[in-house]
């Protein structure tokens, strides 16, 4: 069963080789490993028995943070195998991550998305611990609890991209990531509505990732432009608001007029330093 495993990438230290020691570890070994660099001209240096193509791609103007539509689709053009399995730097795929996602996948002709484990702590180690102790390390996210597993479902809202599987051609009929959204939020979930317009259906599997520890900010105050951006671009054009618990609780703090049950989204004020500092968080995420 050939596969590629796809890769985006921006400044952390040792989540990519961490990854790269779960991807040898895994049951069924991928043809080759695409990383696409977002932003970033020296990457720490990384080995793996698989054969890897690194590719660098740089913020364009006009484009809020990371371009991490643009770097996954990046990523699945270069691929040379019909069965994609993409990875964000932080997830450490588990012995029997890739089997099960690909068939979930390929068994219900689906977007497969993984099992995140949040880890509560970076990793001091040089050595990638295994799963066993990951998984005693880690926890799940309470989002995810009460979500159907292993059976295809319409339920893409719940659709992270931070762990997934497509085929080719499902990658291909979609479009892609919309280049519309830059920066963080609401990319990945327009993809998986895009898949549910078409008649994809979601997985949720059983397929563990592990999430490598890095501070969080609770809300994400330091992504507020970006949040608010492509929140209202992907209102406009699905007529329903993604984000709802970050917008709540936004307007909570009195920095935007939003209701769930309306089109207005209006910045009152941004966030400063000071709020933006505060909200920085050391739980696992």
């Amino acid at each position: 069963m050939e596969f590629s495993v796809l890769v985006i990438a921006h400044q952390r230290a040792g989540h990519l080789q961490r990854l790269l020691d779960g991807v040898q570890r895994n049951s069924l070994l991928p043809k080759e490993i695409i990383v696409v660099y977002m932003d970033d001209p020296t990457p720490e240096p990384v080995s793996c028995d698989v054969p890897m193509k690194f590719i660098h791609i740089w913020s364009l103007p006009g484009e809020i943070g990371l371009p991490l539509a643009r770097a996954r689709n990046t990523a699945a053009a270069n691929a040379t195998t019909e069965r994609l399995v993409f990875l964000d730097v932080d997830c450490i795929p588990s012995a029997q991550a890739f089997i099960r996602l690909l068939r979930s996948s390929e068994e219900n002709s689906a977007l497969a998305m993984a099992e995140p484990r949040y880890l509560r702590e970076p990793i001091l180690s040089r050595a990638t611990p295994y799963d066993l102790a990951l998984a005693e390390l880690s926890v799940p996210h309470h989002a995810r609890a009460g979500l159907p597993t292993n059976v295809p479902c319409d339920m893409h809202e719940h659709f992270w991209s931070l762990g997934f599987s497509i085929s080719a051609g499902h990658f291909d009929c979609v479009g892609g990531f919309s280049l519309e959204y830059t920066g963080y939020g609401a990319e990945d979930t327009d993809f998986a509505f895009t898949a549910r317009h078409l008649g994809i259906p979601v997985v949720f599997t059983r397929a563990v990732v592990f999430h490598q520890y890095h501070g969080v900010y609770k809300p994400p105050l330091n992504h507020f432009e970006a949040i608010l951006s492509n929140a209202s671009r992907f209102y406009a054009r699905w007529g329903v608001w993604p984000m709802q618990g970050w917008l709540r609780q936004f307007a909570h703090m009195g920095l935007v007029r939003w209701a769930s049950d309306g089109p207005t989204l209006d910045v009152l004020q941004c966030p400063t330093p000071v709020q933006v500092e505060h909200a920085r968080s050391q739980d696992a995420y």
